[in-house]
């Protein structure tokens, strides 16, 4: 295991003065949900997720040597679907900062960041986990022509924990299937620093699971997700909610192993509802689901009762629902959200997604 420390390089053995790379990197889905932190994007309690395929953040970062040495400031270009984006520019300013310490290069070039969405801006799906971990692997990139001797190992545990400190689910997005993030004891290597991937046996029955992401509601959400996480700090059922996910992840390696979609089914949907909870019992409290979530979630539970297909649903810190099923039943899960869900999703939108592998470098 690494750790922090291992990250702050000595010094360099190589230079380069310009070139680019292009990194494609995915979102993902928690099935335990991280749900309040600590100082420097440490979790309160670990999570695990499936990494998504088709819902991705494509980014390519040119970088020249500048001539002014040493410089004072970070100094970079923000274009979002090739064209400049000044409203993302605090954000991406904020973490240079974070990550001066492990990468201090970064002030010797002038970089352009070009990055862009495969799924529709606005839509919903939170883009800071696909975007944060698509500049932390060309950051790397950089990195690992400065020092060619870099293991493959330093190098993805690294630019996970780098785009944790970016946005904290971030780190769950830079490898695939599944992934962990917090300390677990039963769960090999697991670390607050970085996501891993899960160390175990995974049943063929989570072979290319499914992810149809209903779009209920675009707009921009009331509460936004660092305020939530701030919000467990005086939590009056923190520190259960805490505990409760440890438990439900240990239940998620048996279940895992075994195949048992049953079981999966209702931890999956008892983590969905656990987060939204919290939200609903914190002072102030606040609601994101809208009543469309509701009438979703309500027809899930109803067609699953009546043919057995072992369908679930969760969500993340919005309305959006995301529906989890077997690839073998596709066809006639495809089809009830087509007759029934449909109707609850804006303008009719949703997205259909798989299990993915992580980041691709283009």
């Amino acid at each position: 295991m690494f750790t922090a420390a291992d990250f702050i390089p000595n010094t360099y053995t190589s230079s380069i003065e310009n070139g680019n790379f292009e990194w494609s990197a995915p979102s993902n889905i928690a099935l335990v949900k991280y749900w309040g932190k600590k100082d420097n994007q440490i979790p309160a309690n670990p999570s695990v997720s499936f990494t998504l395929k088709n819902c991705k953040t494509i980014t390519k970062l040119a970088y020249t040597k500048r001539e002014t040495s040493p410089a004072s400031n970070f100094s970079f270009d923000l274009l979002f679907e090739g064209k400049p984006k000044e409203d993302f520019k605090p954000k991406i300013q904020k973490f240079l900062e974070r990550i001066e310490i492990y990468l201090p290069f970064l002030k010797k070039y002038h970089f352009t960041i070009d990055t862009q969405n495969t799924f529709p801006h606005s839509s919903g799906i939170a883009s800071s986990a696909s975007g944060m971990a698509a500049l932390a692997m060309n950051f790397m990139s950089l990195e690992k022509v400065l020092n060619p001797e870099m293991t493959e190992d330093y190098f993805y545990q690294k630019a996970s924990f780098l785009a944790r400190l970016g946005s904290g689910s971030a780190c769950r997005s830079v490898k695939g299937n599944l992934v962990a993030w917090g300390n677990q004891a039963n769960i090999k290597g697991s670390s607050d620093l970085y996501g891993v991937e899960f160390p175990y046996t995974v049943h063929e029955n989570f072979n290319n699971y499914q992810d149809t992401i209903l779009l209920v509601d675009k707009g921009e959400k009331q509460v936004s997700s660092t305020v939530g996480h701030d919000l467990m700090h005086n939590h009056p059922y923190a520190e259960r909610r805490f505990a409760q996910a440890h438990e439900n992840l240990d239940q998620l390696i048996t279940i895992f192993e075994s195949g048992n979609l049953n079981e999966f089914i209702k931890v999956v949907e008892s983590e969905a509802l656990t987060l939204h909870a919290m939200m609903m019992t914190s002072m102030p409290y606040y609601i994101l689901m809208k009543p469309n979530t509701l009438q979703i979630i309500n027809a899930i539970w109803k067609f699953r009762n009546e043919t057995q297909i072992p369908v679930c649903f969760t969500l993340d810190a919005g309305a959006n629902v995301h529906v989890l099923y077997p690839e073998n039943v596709s066809d006639k899960v495809l089809q009830f959200i087509q007759d029934e869900l449909v109707v609850f999703c804006q303008n009719g939108q949703y997205i259909c997604d798989e299990i993915g592998d992580g980041a691709i470098a283009l």
